[in-house]
């Protein structure tokens, strides 16, 4: 049974919760991918760049998503 506004509460319950998922998974990601370029290239700080870049992948995803799910509201 749907509210009379027509929005499911899974639907709005499932966007917000992957939002929460979504900067975890891009930060250990990034940290995994570069732990492995380590690995490969012999070095030993190339995970601090991947933990960096999964970090801003994340929170950028994340804004993008918020301002959807916003534009949606509407």
């Amino acid at each position: 049974m749907t509210k009379p506004s027509g929005k499911d509460p899974l639907v709005s319950a499932a966007r917000y919760s992957e939002i929460g998922f979504i900067i975890p998974a891009s930060i250990l990601l990034g940290f995994f991918l570069g732990k492995l370029a380590d690995y490969w290239l012999h070095t030993h700080r190339l995970y601090l760049a991947g933990l960096l870049f999964g970090a801003v992948v994340g929170f950028g995803q994340m804004i993008r998503m918020a301002l959807s799910a916003f534009k949606k509201d509407e």
